[in-house]
């Protein structure tokens, strides 16, 4: 018998938090002064100094450990913090109970800039958002995007 949910609501870090050597720093450091001195040589001093904001950002942005976001799934849509996504901006979704930091949620979204929504989703909730996302989006399966699983590599 299946049972009728009316709202899921968990907690979750934004992303996993890998902690950095002081090797991680000095790479990112190597790589973003060797970028920018390149850069600079082939006449483009703006973007040089681009790379050494964007490197310094990084940094500092690797440092701190991710902030916790509160996560729900009603009949309105899907929110994020304070961010509503109507299921009418949503296309399909998919639970990714194999990733290596643990089950995960895939939406694609109708909008150009944020094709999709990845959230991770605790293994104790999982069939209670398939049952409430199946009702009102297509399933189909969709994979993580490139940019995402390097980032997730490279420790962000």
């Amino acid at each position: 018998m299946q049972r009728n949910v009316r709202s899921v609501y968990w907690e979750a870090p934004e992303h996993f938090h890998i902690d950095k050597t002081g090797d991680w720093y000095w790479i990112l450091g190597i790589f973003a002064i060797a970028g920018s001195v390149s850069s600079i040589i082939f006449g483009n001093v703006l973007f040089g100094i681009v790379i050494i904001l964007g490197a310094t950002v990084m940094m500092l942005y690797a440092h701190h450990p991710p902030r916790i976001i509160n996560f729900e799934i009603s009949a309105r849509g899907i929110r994020v913090e304070n961010t509503l996504y109507p299921y009418s901006t949503l296309e399909s979704f998919f639970i990714d109970e194999d990733h290596r930091h643990g089950p995960q949620l895939i939406v694609k979204s109708k909008k150009l800039l944020s094709q999709f929504l990845i959230i991770p989703i605790p293994e104790e909730n999982s069939d209670e958002i398939e049952i409430m996302l199946a009702s009102r989006l297509h399933e189909e399966y969709l994979e993580e995007p490139i940019a995402h699983k390097l980032l997730e590599i490279f420790g962000f």
